[in-house]
Parts: structure tokens; sequence; C-alpha cells
């Protein structure tokens, strides 16, 4: 939520790439806190320092990446982070350029990203409740349904304040996706491999952050800015946002609800 705030002041330097000193410092405390906090012990000390016992382990003659990579789950929750982070990467990234160019909000229209990470933050924890009312993976599909309407009123409003709130609440409902996803991540891989699971997961994600911004751009440069939303009824032309949140609900319906055996 801060970072929209000291980027927008950034932007207005001469020497605005000083800013990534302050993301190096914020990496350098995350790294040092992770190793202060774990010191480098395994899974199974972690465990057992909290009283639990490790989990069971299965016999086999593969190593653990062949194990881990022959389950399909993991394979298609990695794919499903890759989008993920992808569509949130890149709302952060071009929203602004949007609201700029096409909705004239002129220097400010930074602190619009303040709406949507702290859409993000706030619907991690406000929504716990509805998650569990209604359940995990039923409600994951709602989200991104409100997601993708929200994004066609982004492109039907033309009103910039229209377009603030529906990006705060794009975050809002893109928010517990990230967290669900891993939750059901737990329950249905095996504990074992859990942590190379997770680890393999998230990982790839990431690359989501490069790939599809980079799609994005160049559908921006040849389209222009506003081939970051949906075009004109009359071309029945998807973009790419609302394209990536149709293949997270595919992918997402294709999740085992239930643990598989490693053959």
């Amino acid at each position: 939520m801060a970072s929209p705030f000291v980027a927008t002041q950034f932007v207005e330097f001469q020497r605005w790439s000083f800013s990534y000193l302050i993301s190096l410092g914020i990496a350098v405390l995350n790294t040092l806190f992770l190793v202060f906090v774990l010191r480098f012990r395994t899974q199974d000390d972690c465990l057992a320092e909290i009283g639990q016992a490790p989990p069971e382990k299965i016999s086999s003659n593969d190593s653990k990446y062949k194990q881990i990579f022959r389950l399909c789950a993991v394979n298609i929750l990695a794919a499903f982070i890759l989008i993920y982070v992808g569509v949130e990467v890149t709302i952060g990234g071009w929203i602004v350029t949007y609201i700029a160019d096409v909705r004239a909000g002129g220097s400010s229209s930074g602190y619009i990203l303040f709406g949507f990470f702290g859409g993000l933050m706030l619907g991690r924890i406000a929504l716990l409740w509805l998650n569990k009312a209604v359940g995990e993976r039923t409600i994951l599909f709602i989200y991104i349904l409100l997601a993708v309407g929200l994004e066609l009123v982004m492109w039907l409003v033309p009103s910039l304040i229209g377009n603030a709130v529906a990006i705060a609440f794009v975050g809002l409902f893109l928010g517990p996706i990230y967290p669900i996803a891993m939750n059901h991540a737990g329950r249905i891989l095996p504990q074992y491999l859990l942590t190379g699971c997770i680890s393999w997961i998230a990982g790839f994600g990431q690359a989501g952050s490069a790939l599809i911004p980079f799609l994005t751009g160049l559908l921006a440069s040849r389209e222009g800015i506003k081939s970051m939303q949906p075009m004109h009824v009359s071309a029945i032309k998807v973009i790419l946002l609302v394209t990536m949140m149709g293949l997270m609900f595919g992918l997402w319906a294709i999740v085992p609800n239930h643990p598989r055996k490693i053959d």
C-alpha cells in the first residue's frame, strides 16, 4: 500500500531510478528476517520445534523432483498461479498509464494504485468469513467473475472516480485468490512433498510477473493503451487481462478437489 505513494513521489525526481534502492533495502531486510527466524533449519526441524511429527514419507525409487513433477495438480496450480501473478502485476503496472492517458488522471494517477493494493490486502483479511461460508473452491470462481465484470466497468464507464473505485474492488476480489490456491495445494498434495511443491508453484508463478506484462506491452504498443481493456462491442475482442482471467477460471475448474496418490 505504501509503494504507490513512494513511487509517485520518485516520478517527479530527475533520478527516479533511486526508487530501486528502496526495493533493494526491503529485499535485504526480508532476507535477514528469514535467516533470523528459520536459521537454515529444515521443515522437519521446524515441525519438531512446535510439537508436530514430520510427515510420513513414502518409499520410492524416484527422486523428489520426479515425484513432484509427476503430480498433475502441481503443474495445474503452477500454471494457475503464473497467470494470477501476471494479471496482478499487469494491473498494478499498467493501470497508472491507462488512467493517466485515457481518463486524464494526470501525474496523480499513481495514487490509484493505493486502492488496488489496499484492496489486495483487505480482501485477504476481510473476506475470510465469506471464503469459509461459501467454500474456498466455489468462492474463487465468483471472485474471478467479479474481477472480469469490474474490468468491463473500467472500459464502459468513462469516469476517473468510477475507475478508481472499480480498480480497488478488483484488488479486493483478486486478493484472496493466491492464499486460497496455496491452501488448497496443502490439502490435495502429499505432505512429505509439500515444501517442494509449494516452492515450484510459487517460483514458476513468479514468471507470470514478467510474461503477462510483456504480452500486454506488445498489445499496447500495437493497438494503443486501450487494448488493456475489452475493445468495442462490434469487434467482440477480449483483451489480454480478461482472457487471462478466463484461463484462470478454466484451470481452477480442473484442479483436483481431493488428494491423489502418486503412481
